[in-house]
């Protein structure tokens, strides 16, 4: 079996109606886990009191604002390369996803920023290059309704997809380019001194898990809307020309 046969509208369809129920309990069972857990059976942490909690938001959005772009990335190429109608419609489902995600991470960060660092926003690496991360995303989105051909607005979407993925990479990696900045490190890293306590980093690791289906949840139900769209439409022009 090709992993090319799910670009199929069809086999998308088949697939996607089968996997979507798990993947929605699986995201309902995990958010409620990570969530009641990392909220209200964790302490307060010492210097930081009931705000550390706010990582059960800002630190899965962030993750997913990130990959959402660089998922939206890995789709436009095969749509450039292979020329797959779901691809980029899978892109073009994800970006408000990933817009939303961006929000709240820049959200939740000034909440954490103004009692922490005493102010709701600073010219840090990480964050700037996440608010122009979350200007990508709006262009994305305006390039797609602005073009009204579907194939030539898959292609310039692309393009942008392409030039935005290099703030998508600064975005996770600002502190590493630049070493400064009022950002503290990751909370999850490969290097286990870098993690967060364990009476915080298990329920963490569970939101997440958490947030990653509901973002691969989402991208299914949206893709679903958007190829029903297109039939649709090619039933109106059918319509139209007969």
């Amino acid at each position: 079996m090709s992993l090319w046969e799910y670009a199929n509208p069809r086999k998308f369809m088949g697939t996607s109606a089968f996997v979507l129920p798990w993947v929605t309990a699986f995201t309902a069972v995990a958010l409620a886990v990570g969530l009641v857990w990392g909220f209200f059976f964790t302490p307060n942490a010492q210097n930081f009191e009931a705000s550390v909690k706010i990582i059960y938001l800002h630190v899965p959005a962030a993750m997913i604002a990130i990959n959402c772009w660089l998922m939206m990335l890995v789709a436009s190429l095969i749509w450039l390369i292979r020329r797959h109608h779901v691809s980029a419609l899978a892109a073009k489902a994800a970006a408000p996803i990933g817009a939303t995600m961006t929000v709240v991470t820049l959200v939740t960060g000034a909440i954490w920023g103004q009692p922490m660092w005493g102010t709701w926003w600073a010219w840090d690496p990480r964050l700037t290059s996440f608010l122009i991360l979350f200007l990508f995303y709006l262009g994305y989105m305006a390039l797609w309704a602005a073009v009204e051909n579907p194939d030539t607005a898959a292609e310039l979407t692309s393009v942008l997809c392409i030039v935005g993925s290099v703030f998508a990479v600064l975005s996770r990696y600002a502190l590493v380019f630049w070493n400064q900045g009022l950002h503290q490190g990751a909370s999850l890293s490969l290097d286990r001194e870098e993690n967060v306590s364990n009476v915080y980093y298990w329920p963490l690791v569970i939101t997440i898990a958490g947030f990653v289906g509901l973002f691969i949840a989402l991208v299914l139900l949206r893709t679903r809307t958007e190829v029903r769209a297109r039939r649709i439409k090619a039933l109106l022009a059918r319509e139209r020309m007969a």
